[in-house]
């Protein structure tokens, strides 16, 4: 059994530095193979590239532009009347990932209008995500790409998120049918969700692209203190025979070089 295959996510870790090209070092430095992140793309391309060759490391995944943050925008994939953006949006995450040889793109799903109800407006945002990411997946696969649609709480971290539990997503992803669309798992999200981890990961497992981690409910280091028992997950990962990378998006509690005690115990453990 091989063991499970974790990334740093360098929008939530080593943020004491503040070029995603430094936190590049600091991660390979700390003993990690591979990197996601958020949005690179305020970053230097060309200083990017020359941090990932000379580190050796892999990129995992980026998202889709967010659109207009200061408007209130988180994504644009499912918002109406915002296709035209997305599509632009979509290209720019395509051209960093060509350039970074990463092979997962998080298409992100977006905001609720304010004020609106979201069993209104349920129908017709999910109409137009299901039209994008039929879209998107024609593109990418074209690159041997990988899109990935994640469900975010709606309880703690953003309530006007359209896309929120592993069902709806699981249901979008059937009327899409494409098999380089695949479902991105955050366990911090999907706990504070829906719970029930051991079924949904079960459940769910044959269409998960990518996994990330947190604690619940600060969203701390994974073995900080929390309700969810993360030896047993990732026992059951391994058991599920999960082949992908792992992300660590997590907020440290400290410095992100002294929470990493449970990534060197995980490590050790697993060569031994």
């Amino acid at each position: 059994m091989a063991p499970l295959k974790f990334c740093a996510n360098l929008s939530w870790l080593f943020t004491e530095l503040p070029d995603f090209s430094q936190r590049m070092y600091a991660a390979a430095s700390a003993g990690f193979k591979a990197v996601e992140a958020a949005w690179l793309y305020d970053s230097d391309l060309q200083e990017l590239q020359r941090a990932r060759e000379a580190t050796g490391l892999e990129l995992v995944l980026i998202n889709t532009p967010p659109g207009d943050i200061k408007g209130g925008d988180l994504g644009l994939g499912a918002v109406p009347g915002r296709e035209t953006e997305f599509r632009q949006g979509l290209d720019l995450a395509l051209k960093y990932a060509k350039a970074l040889d990463c092979k997962r793109i998080h298409l992100m799903a977006g905001r609720l209008p304010v004020g609106s109800n979201r069993v209104t407006v349920a129908k017709d945002m999910e109409e137009i995500f299901v039209q994008n990411l039929n879209y998107a997946a024609d593109i990418l696969s074209k690159e041997g790409i990988t899109g990935l649609i994640e469900p975010i709480n709606t309880r703690i971290t953003d309530p006007r998120y359209f896309l929120d539990s592993p069902h709806q997503a699981a249901a979008i992803l059937e009327k899409v049918g494409k098999p380089n669309i695949k479902l991105q798992m955050d366990v911090f999200h999907w706990q504070i969700m829906d719970g029930n981890l051991t079924q949904n990961m079960h459940k769910y497992f044959p269409i998960i692209g990518h996994v990330q981690i947190a604690q619940v409910p600060e969203r701390n280091e994974p073995d900080s203190a929390g309700e969810l028992n993360y030896r047993y997950l990732f026992n059951m990962l391994e058991d599920l025979d999960y082949q992908g990378y792992i992300g660590c998006e997590y907020k440290p509690l400290g410095s992100t070089k002294e929470g990493l005690g449970w990534f060197t115990d995980y490590s050790t453990h697993s060569k031994s």
